[in-house]
C-alpha cells in the first residue's frame, strides 16, 4: 500500500467521524475498523463506473452492516458519485441523500437498503444466483453480458440473524463462487462483547456450508485485504468467506469499546484520531490527492463500462432476439408478447392456486426473466414452471428455483435478485408462514421491487390442519404495509389481473390462493386491475352492497340472487386488492362504493381489522376475528358463519 492509498483510508475515518459527529448521531465504530476493507472493494476488487451506477454488469456491492453507512457515503463522495460534501454534512438529515441506513434508490450507487442485520446477506446470494442465471441465459462465446462479482460487507450481528444463515447454507448449496463476503470481526455488538453470546466457530460453521473461508485477515494490512479478495476470485465451485480481524474505533481511545457501536465519538476522540492518523485537516476538508487517487482507481471499471456498452452494440446484431429479451427483462413491466385476451380465455373453475399456476406457466412463456421457486411447497403453491429444469451448479439456466423450507431467506434472495436485474422473482409458502417473510416483504415494498409472493391456503378451509395452518390475522397485518399489494382473488380471471398488475408495480404483490374450488364469474376479468368493480348489480340505485373477496365472493353473489328475488336492490362488489381499489380516483371509487349506499356488508374469512374503511360506520361484517379448528372446510364454513344464510341476514339486518 503507498502512501496515497493509506491517506485514503485515513480520510475515509475521519469524514465518517466528523459526519457523526455533526449529526450527533450513527456507528463510527464500525466505520473506523472497516474503513480499509471497504477501500480495498472499491479501490481494488470491484469494477465500477461512479458515472454509470446502474451499469449493468458492475460488481455489486451490499453494506450488510448498514448502520456503518458513513462507510458506504465516504467511499461513494471520494470515488466521485455525486454525492457532495454538503450531503456528507447532512448526514441523517431531513431530505438529504445521506439516511442513517443505504437507501436504493435514494443514494447513487448504493445497490440495496440494508441495515435490518443479515438481511444483506441474503440479498448477496440474490445477486449471485442471479448472476449465474442471466450469465446462462444471455452469455455467449465472446459476449460476456453478465460476467461480475457480489460482495456483502457483514459484522458479527448479521451472522446471528438467522436468515444469513438460511441465505448461506443455500449459497455454498448452489456453489456460488462468484459471492465473496467479508466479515468485520470485531467481536462487539451493542452490548459489549460477544463471548458472552456468540461463542461459536463461524469459520467451521461456513466451511460446514461449502463456503471457502480465508481466515485470521489483518483488518489494518491493506495489502493482506487486497490479498485474501484476489485469493476468493480463484474459486470455481464456493462461496468465499473472509474473516477480517478488526478493532471497533480503531486508532481512538476508545478503540475496543461498545460504545462507540452507536453513539458520536466525540470531540476531544475526534482530535485523538486526527492526531493517531496524523491527519491535519481540517473537519469536511480532504486534499485533492484523495480525489485524484480514487478517480484514477476507478478508471478500470470506467473503461471496462464502455467496453461493454460497445460489446452490447455489437451483441445486438449478433443475437437480435436474445438482446431483444435482455431489454425487456431489464427494463420491466409488462412485456409487449404478453396476450392477456388469451389467459383470460383460457380461465376456468378452479381453485386460485391452480389458477396461479396456469398464469405462470402461461408467463413463464412470454416474460423473460421469469425466475421463482417455493419454500418446499411448489407442488402445494403449484408455482413450478413445467418442463424447466431446477437452477442448480451444473444448470444455471433452470427457472425453478428449490428454496429449501427457508421462507425469510428466500424473500430476501428474491430482492437480491430484483435489484440485480434481469430477473423476474417470485417465491412461495402458505400464507400463514408469510409471517416468516415479512422482514423481507417490507424491504421489498421500501425498496420498491417487484417481487411476487405466491401465498396459497388463504383460509380456515385448510380445514384438517388446523389453527397452526389456518391464517387469520395476515391479511389485514400486510394491509397496513405501506407500498404493497394484497391480492385474494375470485376466480382465474381475477388472478390473470392480480399478476398483470404485479408485473407493473413498482412493490411487492402477496397473491392470496384458496386451495378449494371456485367459480368462474361471467364479468370479471381485467376490471379486477382497479381493485374492486361491480361484479353483479341491482336495477336502479343499489339500496345494499356486498363486498367480498376470494372465495366469500361466492357466497355474496348467491345472497344477492337470495335478496333480489325478494325486490332488494343489490350489488355485489368484488375487491381483490383493496390497497390497489384506494389507489383509483374519487370518481371511480364513488362509481362502485356510492357514499349513498351506506347499508354494505363485507365478508371476508379473515380477521376485519382494516375493513371499517370499506363498509363505514352503518355497515356491518362477516370476518374471522378468533382462531380456527381441525376440522373439513365444510364443516368449519358453517361453524363459523360463512353460509349464504347468515350474510342474507346480516344483509337485511343493514337494510
Amino acid at each position: 500500500m503507498n502512501n496515497n492509498d493509506t491517506q485514503c483510508i485515513s480520510a475515509i475515518r475521519v469524514l465518517a467521524a466528523d459526519a457523526i459527529q455533526k449529526a450527533n448521531s450513527g456507528h463510527p465504530g464500525m466505520v473506523l475498523s472497516a474503513a480499509p476493507m471497504g477501500y480495498a472493494l472499491y479501490a481494488d476488487a470491484m469494477l465500477h463506473d461512479p458515472a454509470r451506477p446502474q451499469w449493468f454488469n458492475r460488481d455489486r456491492f451490499i453494506l450488510s452492516a448498514g448502520h456503518g453507512s458513513m462507510l458506504y457515503y465516504a467511499l461513494l463522495h471520494m470515488f466521485g458519485y455525486g454525492i457532495d460534501m454538503d450531503q456528507i454534512r447532512q448526514f441523517r438529515q431531513l431530505g438529504s441523500i445521506t439516511p442513517g441506513h443505504p437507501e436504493y434508490g435514494v443514494t447513487p450507487g448504493v445497490d440495496a437498503t440494508s441495515g435490518p442485520l443479515g438481511q444483506g446477506i441474503a440479498m448477496a446470494v440474490g445477486m449471485a444466483m442471479a448472476q449465474a442465471h442471466v450469465a446462462a441465459e444471455y452469455n455467449r462465446p465472446g459476449f460476456e453480458v453478465c460476467d461480475h462479482y457480489t460482495f456483502a460487507l457483514c459484522g458479527d450481528g448479521c451472522l446471528q440473524e438467522g436468515v444469513s444463515a438460511e441465505a448461506s447454507s443455500l449459497a455454498g448449496t448452489q456453489k456460488l463462487n462468484k459471492l465473496i463476503v467479508l466479515y468485520d470481526c470485531n467481536k462487539i455488538t451493542i452490548e459489549g462483547k460477544i463471548e458472552a453470546f456468540f461463542s461459536e466457530d463461524v469459520a467451521a460453521r461456513y466451511r460446514a456450508y461449502n463456503w471457502n473461508v480465508i481466515e485470521h485477515v489483518d483488518g489494518d494490512d491493506y495489502a493482506a485485504i487486497t490479498a485474501a479478495i484476489a485469493q476468493a476470485k480463484q474459486s470455481e465451485d464456493k462461496p468465499t468467506l473472509i474473516i477480517v480481524d478488526t478493532k471497533i474505533a480503531r486508532h481512538t481511545p476508545l478503540e475496543g469499546s461498545e460504545k462507540t457501536h452507536g453513539e458520536a465519538l466525540g470531540d476531544a476522540n475526534i482530535a485523538a484520531l486526527r492526531e493517531a492518523l496524523g491527519w491535519e485537516y481540517a473537519p469536511f476538508e480532504l486534499p485533492q490527492s484523495v480525489y485524484d487517487t480514487c478517480r484514477a482507481h476507478a478508471e478500470k471499471g470506467v473503461q471496462a463500462a464502455e467496453k461493454w456498452e460497445t460489446m452490447m452494440q455489437e451483441y445486438a446484431k449478433a443475437y437480435p432476439e436474445l438482446y431483444k429479451q435482455f431489454v425487456a427483462a431489464t427494463t420491466g413491466g409488462v412485456p409487449e408478447t404478453v396476450d392477456a385476451e388469451a389467459m383470460l380465455a383460457a380461465a376456468k373453475k378452479s381453485s386460485t392456486r391452480d389458477a396461479s399456476g396456469a398464469v405462470l406457466n402461461q408467463l413463464s412463456k412470454t416474460v423473460p426473466g421469469l425466475f421463482g421457486g417455493s419454500a418446499d411447497l411448489a407442488p402445494s403453491n403449484r408455482t413450478l414452471i413445467n418442463g424447466e429444469p431446477f437452477f442448480a451448479p451444473d444448470c444455471r439456466e433452470g427457472k425453478n428455483i428449490h428454496f429449501g423450507i427457508r421462507e425469510f431467506a428466500m424473500g430476501a434472495i428474491c430482492n437480491g435478485m430484483s435489484l440485480h436485474g434481469g430477473i423476474r422473482p417470485y417465491c412461495g409458502t402458505f400464507l400463514v408462514f408469510s409471517d416468516y417473510l415479512r422482514s423481507a416483504v417490507r424491504m421489498s415494498a421500501l425498496m420498491e421491487q417487484s417481487v411476487m409472493y405466491v401465498l396459497t391456503h388463504d383460509s380456515f378451509a385448510v380445514g384438517e390442519d388446523g389453527p397452526t395452518h389456518e391464517p387469520v390475522e395476515h391479511l389485514a397485518s400486510f394491509r397496513g404495509m405501506p407500498n404493497c399489494h394484497i391480492w385474494r382473488p375470485a376466480d382465474s380471471k381475477e388472478t390473470v389481473a392480480a399478476y398483470l398488475s404485479a408485473l407493473e408495480f413498482n412493490g411487492p404483490s402477496l397473491f392470496a390462493m384458496s386451495r378449494q374450488g371456485l367459480p368462474l364469474y361471467e364479468n370479471s376479468g381485467l376490471a379486477a386491475l382497479k381493485g374492486a368493480y361491480i361484479l353483479s348489480d341491482s336495477e336502479g340505485e343499489p339500496e345494499l352492497i356486498l363486498i367480498g373477496t376470494g372465495s366469500e365472493v361466492e357466497l355474496c353473489q348467491a345472497a344477492a340472487e337470495a335478496l333480489r328475488a325478494e325486490g332488494k336492490r343489490v350489488r355485489v362488489v368484488s375487491m381483490p386488492c383493496m390497497e390497489l381499489f384506494y389507489e383509483q380516483d374519487e370518481a371511480y371509487r364513488e362509481s362502485v362504493l356510492p357514499a349513498a349506499c351506506k347499508a354494505r356488508l363485507g365478508v371476508e374469512a379473515g380477521c376485519s381489522f382494516g375493513w371499517h374503511r370499506v363498509v363505514g360506520d352503518a355497515g356491518d361484517l362477516l370476518c374471522m376475528d378468533r382462531f380456527g379448528a381441525s376440522a373439513p372446510a365444510d364443516k368449519l364454513f358453517p361453524e363459523f358463519g360463512f353460509t349464504v344464510e347468515n350474510v342474507i341476514a346480516k344483509a337485511k339486518a343493514l337494510v
